[in-house]
């Protein structure tokens, strides 16, 4: 459910736009101090050319407007004058067009001076110079955005045109941040383990400031002293997890089974969409074992009650959907006042999550428990700062969780062979155990264990992510340092620059997956039936192969509950439903690319299914 490292991994949001490179193939850098006229590539020479035609710009600015001494204005003003007279008598119109095209064109004149002097300004001060040592450097065509246009059209692409022509590593400036690339995956343990060079809570905590509106997290900001990163090993991991997946197996067999998110008949075939299903239940089962019931056991009969606790949920679910629509822009930095639904569908749910609110409820998981402790012991958060803190584990819990579980159903009933292969390793989970799966029987209930033995739908969930995942993980540079790669070279890296991993390179590597594009749902078990964990690139084991949940410390620490919750939802569809797809030869629906380094991708368009309870 938590893929809590991407609040650790923010990074600049592509803009969908496209725009063309103009410069020429580079060869390797030479000394930028001795590069002669003769050798300078077309990019080069065009902003040449640019400066003289800004030049010859200001200087007819200044013959229109006066010139830059009287004589010369005068005179040019004088002929215009004697001009429009000569002319009034045959053409009267144009004694009154006359002025009006002189201001018209002064006016153009101006804003050209204008705009080229910031060129000019941009040309000498935000272009960056490689220095001897330094990763070959890319500035875009763009002040400010610098390549931000091409790497958010295609971010895949744009790597790996950029890797060819430069190499493992290369710098790009996007969005004002020159970003350090590296691409090959020996090296990744070089970056990994630079914690004395390399920071991650930097962008973590204004990250999550800019997009959820809550004071500083960061304690050397003075507003807390909480560890948080500890506080998310404490409730997510090792002893936290049984009491988790107890919850969440209990919710979601509540909510497909015994509640009116879904119609369920034996006899009659419902259709819905699969991200939509996917969303709807995953959402509402989620929130419940996160934030806990408004009901009590004996409460839960109560139609009233329940009709109540229906609409909070299904409240949280728009609110939570408008919210998320604009996330990658308030990531970005954009105002979330600029969204008006936006920011008022994130107000709706701190008020929500507003601790006089949390307070009633029951059975509340110990992450939030604890986080309200903390809030209340160690901050000096105001109540709605300490409310938005809440929504920003909601949003954690649910943006990669949602489309996971998507893509790990459409895949699974898109490919019959995995269908069966799971279907046949629930039922021997269900009969080791002693269950038997029946609507209206007793709910099933899966330990830690037995969820860590399901290989299969391990492999399933594991090639679904790998298909749809684009999360960068990302670090900045305390102080300058040398960065040593695996091939023995060295790399200068200046203080506050970014290094950042993007591991669809890794996951869409032909050399470490045969046939990448291709959906293979026993590609991560071996030829027992096991998980398999050796990969290979050139004859060599790697270190890195699958890299969804980030990497080292910032590795998210919800991982291991976030594929269990996945798991339960999967093996209770194949214990209690019969699916299959509207149409079985349909195509895989695109990445949505305007999330492309938050996660787990969406899709861009749905894709329809039919479902029914099984028969007895």
């Amino acid at each position: 459910m938590l893929f809590l490292s991407h609040l650790d991994h923010p990074q600049t949001v592509p803009i969908h736009l496209r725009t063309a490179y103009t410069c020429q193939t580079l060869k390797p850098f030479p000394n930028p101090a001795i590069v002669s006229p003769d050798n300078r590539c077309p990019w080069t020479r065009f902003k040449v050319a640019t400066a003289i035609v800004v030049l010859a710009s200001v200087l007819l600015a200044g013959e229109v407007n006066g010139g830059w001494d009287g004589g010369r204005g005068s005179q040019l003003s004088e002929r215009i004058n004697t001009a429009g007279s000569q002319t009034e008598d045959t053409c009267p119109a144009l004694s009154l067009c006359c002025p009006a095209a002189i201001m018209v064109i002064s006016v153009a004149l101006i804003w050209g001076v204008v705009v080229g002097v910031c060129c000019c300004l941009w040309l000498l001060l935000g272009i960056r110079r490689r220095q001897p040592g330094e990763p070959p450097v890319e500035n875009g065509l763009f002040p400010y955005l610098g390549c931000a246009l091409q790497f958010g059209a295609n971010p895949l692409e744009f790597l790996r045109s950029r890797q060819r022509r430069y190499g493992h590593i290369f710098t790009c400036k996007v969005a004002g941040q020159y970003v350090h690339f590296l691409c090959d995956p020996f090296s990744y343990h070089a970056v990994i383990r630079q914690g004395r060079h390399l920071d991650w809570k930097k962008f973590h905590f204004s990250a999550s400031v800019k997009a959820f509106g809550h004071e500083s997290m960061d304690p050397s900001h003075g507003y807390t002293t909480e560890n948080l990163h500890q506080t998310f090993l404490k409730t997510l991991q090792g002893d936290a997890l049984p009491s988790l997946i107890e919850n969440m197996i209990e919710n979601l067999q509540n909510v497909m089974l015994h509640s009116d998110t879904l119609k369920t008949s034996a006899t009659t075939w419902e259709v819905d969409g699969v991200f939509a299903f996917c969303y709807k239940v995953m959402f509402e089962s989620g929130y419940l074992t996160l934030f806990g019931k408004e009901l009590s056991s004996q409460e839960d009969q109560n139609l009233a009650r329940q009709e109540a606790q229906r609409a909070l949920v299904l409240s949280a679910l728009e609110n939570y959907k408008e919210f998320d629509k604009i996330f990658p822009a308030l990531v970005a930095g954009l105002p979330i006042h600029v969204f008006k639904s936006g920011h008022s569908a994130r107000e709706n749910l701190a008020r929500t999550l507003l601790h006089e609110n949390l307070h009633r409820r029951k059975g509340m998981s110990d992450l939030i428990s604890l986080r309200m402790l903390l809030n209340d012991t160690l901050s000096t958060f105001t109540d709605i700062s300490k409310a938005r803190t809440h929504v920003a584990l909601l949003w954690a819990s649910q943006a990669n969780t949602l489309p996971a579980a998507f893509w790990s159903l459409f895949y699974m009933i898109r490919s019959p062979e995995a269908m069966r292969a799971a279907k046949e390793e629930v039922e021997r989970t269900l009969e080791r155990s002693g269950q038997c799966a029946r609507p209206g029987g007793p709910q099933l209930t899966l330990t830690r264990e037995e969820l860590d033995n399901m290989p299969v739908l391990d492999s399933i969930i594991k090639e679904a992510m790998r298909l749809s995942s684009a999360s960068l993980n990302v670090r900045v540079a305390k102080q300058d340092f040398l960065l040593h790669l695996d091939n023995k070279e060295s790399y200068r890296i200046r203080k506050d620059d970014v290094i950042a991993l993007y591991p669809q390179l890794l996951h869409f590597d032909p050399e470490i997956y045969e046939d990448p594009l291709s959906y293979k749902y026993d590609r991560f078990l071996d030829e027992n039936m096991q998980e398999k964990t050796c990969f290979y690139r050139n004859g060599r084991k790697l270190r890195y192969y699958y890299m969804p949940f980030g990497s080292g410390v910032t590795k998210c620490p919800g991982r291991f509950f976030a594929v269990h919750e996945i798991k339960l939802f999967l093996t209770l569809l194949l214990s209690f439903f019969e699916m299959e797809l509207l149409d079985s030869g349909v195509k895989v629906p695109p990445l949505d690319q305007s999330r492309a380094g938050l996660g787990i991708l969406q899709p861009t368009y749905d894709v329809d299914f039919r479902y029914r309870l099984r028969s007895q």
